[in-house]
């Protein structure tokens, strides 16, 4: 088995070769991205029709922080416990599980908009079952990409899998606004439903998980004679536990300082701003004066996840595959000016080239973490490490509900999300000096 390669917290990880849209070379990776795309839309829509029908019923910032905080919540509790559940058990059919609990917190929205019956308790439910739904899919669905498209070619899918998430994003607020205007709210989330279906096809005969594991190890223990390395596939999987697998990760994470900076950073970002400020979208689009509000907020969204997409594309337009904490770092002090500045300035169209900008951002630094850490991992150990990832990504969001929602309603959105933005720029920039302090700089001896 090939090591990981021994590297200093900054130094960049190159690939042997770097291709434009390498990962898109895999038939199967293709049929992933498509389908993906699709539950990642559906996602999105959900997250866009449910969002405005709570402030239209509520009208409170503080509506908005508890939805960040019940939503992200699951993260905090189960991100290490769902790592070591993909490591053990068939990746395909723990997506397909996550898939279908979207589908039932869709239909669920759907019932109470029909009886326009919703009540705090009930939108409280639903969000923290959709977000089981996405900490059981993340680490699974990272675990899949690298079994379809291998080690070289991880950073591509990374950043083209967040690309497709951003399209999503991108898409969710037009077909979700569109279905608001067409059919309304309660049909829309049915006709939403919909968006999951072919992901769970696929993933029923896709030629990847435990099975597939099982023969390749069955096949190299037939051949063991003459091999002189085992193959990494037989190294025992302990079965996943809750807290003492967390505080498992977080020790094989401290071990490396390229896993242990990344996750670190994700971490600040996720703690101090996260995604909070798109649950507050709704009163930005308010206060910016635009007459047609409910558009605002669409393109407002719409302009963030555009962003992304673009900046994902330009990436693998040129084929850059350098990964390096240091880089990420420089990113995520960059997105802070560039969210400060959306949350003070009270011109839409800037608001709007802010939002882009951000979304750039925000793609190649998060890509870059993600790839560090997956590159950097133990075979055995990648999908609690991911699930580690995963906690310090989305978990810490709970808390930006807090720095941005609950803080909000005392001194105003703007405000909160500018403080919280200055407050990780300032963090940002203690982690570069202690990296910068501790480490070599790129391709220095």
């Amino acid at each position: 088995m090939s090591g990981t390669p021994q590297t200093s917290a900054s130094e960049p990880v190159v690939p042997a070769k770097a291709k434009s849209f390498a990962a898109l070379r895999h038939p199967h990776y293709r049929i992933y991205l498509i389908t993906s795309v699709l539950g990642m839309m559906g996602d999105n829509i959900e997250h866009v029709i449910s969002y405005w029908v709570l402030w239209e019923k509520f009208q409170s910032p503080l509506m908005g922080g508890v939805a960040v905080l019940t939503h992200w919540l699951p993260f905090v509790f189960f991100s290490v416990y769902f790592g070591g559940i993909a490591d053990r058990f068939d990746n395909r059919r723990v997506i397909q599980v996550a898939m279908l609990m979207f589908m039932l917190v869709s239909l669920g929205w759907a019932v109470l908009f029909f009886a326009d019956s919703i009540e705090i308790w009930q939108a409280v439910l639903l969000l923290t079952v959709h977000g089981m739904a996405g900490v059981l899919w993340h680490p699974a669905t990272q675990l899949l990409i690298h079994d379809i498209v291998g080690r070289d070619n991880l950073q591509s899918a990374v950043r083209l899998n967040a690309s497709g998430r951003n399209l999503g994003i991108l898409l969710g607020p037009a077909v979700g606004g569109g279905l608001m205007l067409l059919v309304g709210p309660a049909w829309g989330l049915l006709i939403n439903i919909l968006a999951y279906a072919p992901a769970l096809w696929w993933l029923w005969k896709a030629p990847y998980g435990n099975k597939v594991k099982k023969q390749i190890a069955a096949h190299a223990e037939g051949n063991a004679a003459g091999v002189a390395e085992p193959s990494p596939i037989k190294v025992a999987e302990p079965r996943p536990r809750l807290w003492a697998g967390t505080m498992g990760a977080l020790r094989q994470a401290a071990e490396n300082p390229v896993i242990f900076q990344s996750i670190l950073l994700t971490g600040l970002f996720a703690l101090f701003v996260g995604n909070a400020f798109q649950a507050q979208m709704p009163e930005f689009a308010h206060d910016l004066g635009n007459e047609k509000a409910g558009f605002s907020y669409s393109m407002l969204l719409g302009a963030n996840a555009a962003g992304a997409l673009v900046g994902g594309l330009l990436l693998e337009t040129r084929g850059m595959s350098g990964a390096s904490v240091r880089v990420a770092m420089m990113l995520t002090g960059l997105w802070c000016l560039v969210i400060a500045g959306f949350a003070l300035t009270d011109n839409y169209p800037l608001a709007v080239v802010l939002m882009f900008v951000a979304g750039v951002l925000n793609l190649a630094f998060v890509s870059m973490t993600q790839t560090l850490v997956q590159w950097h991992s133990p075979a055995h150990l990648r999908g609690r490490m991911i699930g580690l990832y995963s906690f310090a990504q989305n978990g810490m969001r709970s808390f930006s509900g807090i720095t941005i929602g609950l803080l909000g309603a005392v001194i105003g959105i703007h405000w909160s999300l500018a403080l919280s933005a200055m407050a990780l720029l300032a963090s940002t920039m203690v982690l570069l000096g202690f990296s910068m302090r501790g480490g070599h700089l790129p391709g220095k001896a």
